[in-house]
């Protein structure tokens, strides 16, 4: 058959399913589906969503309404853009959303969904969910890493003394996210070998690139077998990778089990301890913990705790250099708690009122999941007299909630952290106009080590170092494009010259 044929052959099953689509849909008896732009046949609504989907789907919410109906190839989709409407979705009906649509990139890249991110809703999952805050992500646990922080910390501060020191510039992508590495390598594994560090760095990368990209498989499900963007092949290179280096970490562990019998152990050594037992938590059905599980959930944590972190601080820098304001109040606030002979302590966190305003505000204003991590309705609901089907996927837009003017006034596209001063709005997702790590049973189970990586680190680059942007660059000029993916990093790296303001000890 000639590529013209096959081509014209596609299309014609495209138009023969859209068409079935569109009649199984109006054979529905009920109310009618949310608001929404006409979906052209087969590609539906993927056209709108540009290289910056959380954008343009924000300036289509304006028109349609805050719960807005799209159709992304053959995928029901609805999207949410008001505080009113995410809490209908995260807390009222959460039970109802709470699950995961199914994409091949979690097929390949997620062990076949054994972690916990993208896998649906159901006892795996709970159990899953369990396992990781009881066992690997509990206050006692997540503090008992404190020294290694403060080392990891003090090695990054003398690096950047040096270069202060010579009058060079400071690529602080790479070093904030080289220290976010090392930091949760050493929670996961210890410390890795360097040629685990650069290999797991890289892959990182790609599964990042090749879970935030538009996959046509995952919407038109009748090309998937054809490949046509070459991503199934790339994923099914970057799992073996992947799980050849988390089998050698493994085996290492276990070789060395004998000798770290201490109570401080690394997430792996935990895990392993855990394996091949049936756990079984509040009366669900019993999984057998296997070398596979410990496999997916490890490199979902490897995943959520590197990228999510090292963009949200890059951000927060980003926003302090455009608002030498707001810099210099911040280093009073430390100058006045901490003084100048010495660095931030992690029990200094808590008396940072001002860095937990900054903090809040550069979430709002750059959550780093712009839309979260896609919902997926488990059943038919109806809400708000909205009929929405069984297995829509639900696309939560925290960056659109974020801006809306009718929520934070007008000058909601401002960084300006005195918004939150004498506020009661936190991160733990209750308060439904500031969601960036999500709410109701899919929240970030991270949260606690993110907020405290997040805020070590930007206090210490503050209060350690004065910034200056290179090459005489103004503040307004500062370059702020974004890159959309899973997550929402600065479109370039982010430069600037340090000078050392600590005072020497006396």
């Amino acid at each position: 058959m000639s590529a013209f044929a096959t081509a014209a052959l596609l299309v014609l099953l495209g138009a023969l399913y859209s068409f079935i689509h569109r009649r199984r849909t109006a054979s529905v008896n009920g109310p009618k589906l949310p608001p929404g732009p006409w979906a052209l046949p087969i590609i539906g609504n993927l056209h709108m969503l540009g290289n910056l989907p959380h954008r343009n789907l924000s300036r289509l919410a304006r028109k349609y309404g805050p719960i807005m109906s799209m159709r992304l190839g053959y995928v029901p989709t609805i999207v949410v853009s008001s505080p009113e409407a995410a809490e209908l979705f995260l807390k009222s009906h959460d039970a109802v959303f709470a699950s995961r649509p199914k994409i091949q990139a979690s097929e390949y890249l997620c062990y076949g969904r054994k972690g916990m991110a993208f896998t649906e809703y159901g006892p795996y999952w709970r159990n899953a969910r369990k396992l990781c805050t009881l066992e690997l992500l509990t206050k006692v646990k997540i503090d008992s890493f404190a020294a290694m922080r403060k080392e990891e910390l003090g090695v990054l501060v003398q690096s950047l003394k040096q270069m202060a020191a010579a009058r060079e510039v400071v690529n602080i992508s790479k070093k904030v996210g080289e220290l976010i590495e090392d930091m949760t390598h050493r929670m996961l594994f210890g410390r890795c070998k360097d040629y685990q560090r650069a290999d797991l760095k890289a892959l990182v990368q790609e599964t990042l690139i090749l879970v935030g990209a538009f996959n046509i498989a995952d919407h038109v499900p009748f090309l998937g077998a054809l490949d046509l963007q070459g991503l199934k092949r790339r994923m099914k290179a970057i799992s073996g990778a992947v799980d050849h280096i988390l089998e050698k970490i493994i085996d290492e562990h276990k070789q060395d089990a004998s000798e770290n019998q201490g109570n401080h152990k690394d997430f792996v050594d935990v895990m392993l301890s855990l394996m091949n037992e049936t756990k079984n938590f509040h009366q669900e059905p019993s999984y057998l913990i296997e070398q596979e599980n410990i496999k997916g959930i490890v490199w979902d944590v490897i995943i959520a705790a590197i990228d999510t972190s090292a963009t949200t601080i890059e951000w927060l820098l980003s926003e302090l250099f455009r608002h030498p304001r707001v810099m210099r109040q911040l280093q009073e606030e430390l100058e006045n708690v901490i003084g100048m002979e010495r660095m931030v302590e992690e029990v200094d966190l808590e008396n940072l009122v001002y860095l937990d305003m900054v903090l809040k505000e550069g979430l709002r204003l750059h959550p780093a999941g712009p839309l979260l991590v896609p919902h997926e309705s488990i059943e038919d609901i109806t809400l708000n007299g909205y009929y929405i089907p069984k297995k829509s996927r639900i696309i939560i837009n925290a960056w659109a909630i974020g801006r809306d003017p009718n929520i934070w006034s007008n000058n909601v596209e401002d960084f300006f952290p005195e918004r939150f001063t004498s506020s009661n709005i936190d991160f733990q997702g209750k308060d439904f106009q500031f969601i960036p790590f999500g709410s109701g049973r899919r929240k970030c189970p991270g949260m606690r080590l993110g907020l405290i990586n997040i805020r070590l680190v930007l206090a210490q680059l503050v209060h350690c170092f004065d910034w200056e942007l290179p090459n005489g660059m103004l503040p307004s000029e500062l370059d702020m494009s974004e890159e959309f993916g899973l997550t929402l990093p600065r479109a370039t790296h982010l430069h600037a010259l340090p000078t050392y303001r600590l005072l020497p000890k006396v």
